[in-house]
């Protein structure tokens, strides 16, 4: 790698560790910080995607209902995992997120009939008794953390669906128009939800109104932004395994802003889940770092952007 690319896996790793962090810091309903999150994040954005809108007249009709599908997905998981920060803590929720590239290694196998071999039904094992141990330890707290925990269980089941589902339109749009059709898609999503549950779209503090602006800036654009911009200059593994970071970042900065002491068993707990769920992204990544055509020669992907599904991470 070159010098300058450390210091900006960094910043994106803290980009989007920042996430949870900003989300805590408002006292706005779930609902509406996931849907002016996502709607800042599209406006944001459009002015690169509308460069490529060209690529819209080239997918389906069956495509872009997939499209659509996904961008509901990724609305319902922001509304079930920013509301688990609401009643749990920052490290609880986030090692349970973590959990997502093996749940859409489970998908992939039961939808499009993947091969999922022993190592990785091992690391899945491994990751899930970590965030059982986790979870048994919001179990002894008082208040809602069991519930916060099921949230983002939640959330996590939605995320892998809008990963499966979007698998395939993704090939055929960059990450920037892809990214703003999602987005605005998720961001209505939450709009209807919030008109029929009467949650008011305003008014909401200045300082509200600048976590909103954090989240669609720092943690979505520039992070996000950042790792697509490195995936044409590194390895998957690198990305992959710079992202399994974000719950150790995501936890120690919610310990020094937040106060949200790190108890031993969920330390334990998500040290575990952790190794699980790296491991098979170590795997994954490895897979394609490796990729060979039928000459015998290792294959270098025009866009490097087409990697795996399974090294997709949820879009915290």
């Amino acid at each position: 790698m070159k010098v300058w690319t450390l210091p900006v896996l960094a910043c994106g790793l803290v980009a989007i560790s920042l996430s949870a962090i900003f989300i805590e810091w408002s006292n706005a309903p779930a609902s509406i910080i996931g849907m002016y999150r996502l709607l800042m994040a599209t406006a944001l954005i459009l002015p690169l995607a509308w460069r490529e809108r060209s690529q819209l007249a080239h997918i389906s009709r069956k495509d872009a209902a997939w499209l659509g599908v996904s961008g509901i997905c990724l609305g319902l998981h922001f509304l079930f995992w920013i509301q688990s920060l609401k009643e749990t803590s920052v490290a609880s929720s986030l090692i349970i997120l973590a959990l997502e590239p093996l749940f859409v290694m489970v998908g992939e196998w039961l939808f499009l009939r993947s091969r999922v071999k022993g190592a990785d039904v091992l690391a899945m094992a491994i990751a899930i008794i970590g965030a059982g141990l986790v979870a048994f330890a919001d179990a002894g707290h008082q208040g809602d953390s069991l519930a916060g925990d099921g949230l983002s269980l939640l959330g996590t089941m939605a995320v892998s669906g809008y990963v499966l589902v979007g698998g395939r339109v993704r090939q055929t749009l960059t990450p920037w128009l892809y990214n703003a059709i999602v987005f605005a898609i998720a961001g209505g999503v939450l709009a209807l939800f919030n008109m029929t549950t009467s949650i008011p779209f305003a008014p909401y503090t200045l300082h509200n109104w600048l976590m909103f602006a954090l989240l669609a800036c720092v943690s979505t654009v520039l992070g996000h932004g950042l790792f697509n911009l490195l995936l044409n200059r590194v390895q998957p593994t690198t990305i992959a395994m710079t992202v399994v970071g974000e719950p150790i970042v995501a936890t120690l900065l919610a310990a020094c802003l937040l106060g949200q002491p790190i108890t031993r068993s969920t330390g334990l707990g998500g040290a575990i889940c952790l190794l699980g769920v790296a491991w098979h992204l170590w795997r994954s990544a490895r897979k394609s770092d490796n990729h060979t055509d039928p000459s015998g020669q290792k294959a270098e992907p025009a866009n490097r952007r087409d990697r795996p599904q399974s090294l997709d991470t949820a879009d915290t």
